[in-house]
């Protein structure tokens, strides 16, 4: 393997690297809004289980709606890790992890909507 493909190689690890931790960054820093704000506004409701429900609480500074937000972000997280793979994969011509990694996706993207129906 070539110098210049191993350099390749490693950024696109890199990136993925960053995208977990940014990702993980992003949702403790939400779901710790939403605890400050439950600390000061407590609240005895349900948590919001859908995304305009959750959307609907931030607007109203709801600390669940915050809470479930960062949950949603980091469930979210290695879905972006796997988008970025397929791209990662198509860069260097691995059309085999190519096809395996989409069907991952549409997996991933099926059983997340089955959850979301399911409720």
């Amino acid at each position: 393997m070539e110098n210049k493909e191993k350099a390749e190689i490693l950024k696109i690890e890199r990136s993925i690297g960053y995208i977990l931790r940014i990702g993980v960054i992003v949702s403790a820093t939400i779901i710790l809004i939403g605890m400050i704000l439950l600390f000061f506004q407590p609240s005895t409701a349900q948590a919001p289980n859908s995304l305009p429900l959750i959307f609907q609480g931030l607007m109203r500074l709801d600390g669940q709606a915050f809470i479930m937000l960062g949950l949603f972000c980091l469930i979210l997280t290695p879905v972006l890790r796997v988008v970025v793979s397929i791209f990662a994969f198509a860069k260097e011509k691995d059309y085999l992890y190519v096809a395996i990694t989409i069907i991952v996706l549409v997996i991933l993207i099926i059983g997340m909507s089955l959850g979301l129906v399911e409720k």
